[in-house]
Parts: C-alpha cells; sequence; structure tokens
C-alpha cells in the first residue's frame, strides 16, 4: 500500500529582484517528496540554493511560483489565517544556534514560545511539554532557568533542537544544524537528531554541505546545483554510485572519516556561474568534461535510471562522451 507523503513540492521557483535589471535566480523548478518519518537531504555548494528551498516551504519567505503541498493541502496559496495554525507543525533548527536564541529570555520560555502562539494548553501543560522536550534533547530540568549564553554551543543547538519539537511538529528543516560546531559536539548532535526522528516519527529536510554528516542521519539525498535538483536517490546508492557529474565532483572532494574509503577524482572547470546570469541549457555545461552541444541548448529533465534514482544529465545512462580516463571520470 503506498504511503502518503507528508510533503510534495512541485516546480518550486524563488526569485530575488535587486533592481529593475537584476534578478537572483535562487530556486528553478524543484520538485521532492518526502514520506512521515524519512529524512531527505538538501545537497550543493554554497550559493545552490539549499536554504532558500527549506525557508520557502514554511513561508519565511514567499515563493514566486511552484506548489508545496502538505498532507494534500497546498499551503502556498493558501491565506495566512488559514496557514497559522499548522506553523506548529513545520518547524526549523537554525544554523547558528546562539543567534537563533532570543538573548534576553529564560530557555523554558523560549521553548514554550512555540506552544504560546500555537495556542496549545494552559501555563502548566506548557510547562510539562517544555521539560519534555528538554528531557528529550538531553538537557536537565534546570536548563530551562538559563540563558542561551550560559550554555556551549552544542547545548545552545539542543536547545533550538528542543524548540523544534515542543510543539510535535511532523517536519522539521534542519538549516545546517552542526556546521557551527566542532567535530565531538557534531557527532553528538547528529546521533541526537537520528534518535529523535525514530522515537518521534519526525521527517526532515536536512540542508548541508557535510556529507558524512548526510550519510550517517539521512536515507535519501537530493543534490543541488544553481537552484536545479540534478540527482536524488537513496544516499547508500548515490554515494556509492554518482552519476551525474556535479554529483561526482562533489563526493570526490568531500571528507570522509574512513580513512580506507578512497573516492577518485573527479574535476570541473571553472567557477560556479552567478544566479544573476545564469548559463543557457544545462546550468553545468560550462564547466562539465561531458559536456557536448545539446547541453548548451538544452535542460535535461529528471530522468528515472533506476527504481528511485533520479538524474538530470544527458549522457548518465551511459559511458561518458569524451571516453575520459577512469581516474579523471570517479569510476
Amino acid at each position: 500500500m503506498a504511503v502518503t507523503p507528508l510533503l510534495e513540492v512541485q516546480d518550486l521557483v524563488m526569485h530575488f529582484r535587486q533592481d529593475a535589471k537584476r534578478v537572483v535566480k535562487a530556486v528553478n523548478g524543484v520538485s521532492f517528496v518526502i514520506s512521515p518519518g524519512e529524512a531527505l537531504a538538501l545537497v550543493g555548494e554554497s550559493g545552490s540554493g539549499k536554504t532558500t528551498v527549506g525557508r520557502s516551504l514554511l513561508r519565511l519567505i514567499e515563493p514566486t511560483g511552484g506548489r508545496v503541498a502538505f498532507l494534500g493541502q497546498d499551503i502556498t496559496a493558501m491565506p495566512v489565517s488559514r496557514f497559522r495554525p499548522l506553523r506548529s507543525r513545520l518547524q526549523m533548527v537554525f544554523q547558528e544556534p546562539f543567534a537563533s536564541l532570543n538573548p534576553r529570555m529564560r530557555v523554558g520560555r523560549i521553548v514554550e514560545e512555540p506552544l504560546l502562539l500555537a495556542g496549545e494548553g494552559d501555563a502548566r501543560r506548557r510547562r510539562e511539554r517544555c521539560l519534555e522536550a528538554l528531557s528529550l534533547v538531553g538537557l536537565p530540568p534546570s536548563a530551562g532557568t538559563g540563558f542561551p549564553h550560559q550554555f556551549s554551543a552544542g547545548e545552545q543547538q539542543r536547545i533550538g533542537i528542543a524548540r523544534a519539537i515542543a510543539t510535535r511538529p511532523d517536519l522539521v528543516v534542519l538549516d545546517e544544524p552542526t556546521s557551527a560546531l566542532d567535530v565531538s559536539v557534531r557527532a553528538e548532535i547528529l546521533a541526537l537528531l537520528d534518535d529523535l526522528r525514530r522515537k518521534l516519527n519526525l521527517a526532515y529536510l536536512f540542508i548541508s554541505h557535510d556529507l558524512a554528516a548526510v550519510q550517517r542521519v539521512c536515507q535519501r539525498v537530493a543534490i543541488m546545483y544553481l537552484g536545479r535538483i540534478v540527482e536524488t536517490g537513496a544516499t547508500d546508492e548515490l554515494f556509492a554510485q554518482p552519476k551525474h557529474p556535479y554529483s561526482r565532483a562533489l563526493l570526490s572532494s568531500a571528507l570522509f572519516p574512513d580513512p580506507k574509503r578512497t573516492v577518485p577524482r573527479f574535476l570541473l572547470k571553472g567557477e560556479i556561474p552567478s544566479p544573476i546570469n545564469l548559463p543557457t541549457g544545462c546550468h553545468l555545461h560550462q564547466r562539465c568534461p561531458w559536456a557536448q552541444p545539446i547541453c548548451a541548448t538544452e535542460a535535461p529533465g529528471l530522468e528515472t535510471i533506476m527504481p528511485g534514482h533520479l538524474v538530470s544529465c544527458f549522457f548518465a545512462s551511459g559511458e561518458n562522451p569524451l571516453k575520459l580516463p577512469t581516474d579523471e571520470m570517479g569510476a
């Protein structure tokens, strides 16, 4: 029996007008689905549009176009008055833990605030939910009386996670949740996130450039380049056999904790273009060693090359057209 998707994103577009002539085309037709209890990673270089996608889903910024459906309801077209009650079911954890916490509020008030805004329960019930959330993230009840500056960066991120889960959401958008933390604390937070997903049946959109973290937490991954998803599939499968040239380059440049793991280098040419002046056709064609004339004029769609594995490349299903040496191909 098919599982009803928790979140469906179709052709999401987010453009920012800088002035009369310049438009930043941050997101350009992104589509994906997240099922209940699933963790989907959104991966790519800085400037690929990952964070913009996450903020658009929660309507922290209003998307330029496309459709976002939560449990079958189109929330992009929904009036704010109707969407407000759903906000408690869609939460976010931010990249900079201290910057996301009000320094003048005690931790207990910070964690309770989403419950208060959602009108959930009386003061006693909100207090109980606050203590429950703090316990779930590994903080003692006494943490509720402190201020954010009295905690370490890792503890501050735990507070941010407690605030996100206090309303018992269905989906949490995690925007680079460990990038501001040192390595040992990062591992603890990743283990906590994985444990919470299993215990609470949470779904995650995990936005990150840390591929080792993605492999630790997420079942599926979508790789973005210049506002488009170029490849998506099961994490282990995609990491083992990336098909898109950009995916190969990204994975070949990553550092993984396993010293025995080696990934042959796959290099792209030049720098990532500006989202103000996007290339025609495939956005990667100016940098891609496989590029052919068709790549400069036509944009490939996401095509299924095996069940659950989709790639946006004219040459992903076969040998690369230039017959590059194996060590350059990353294969």
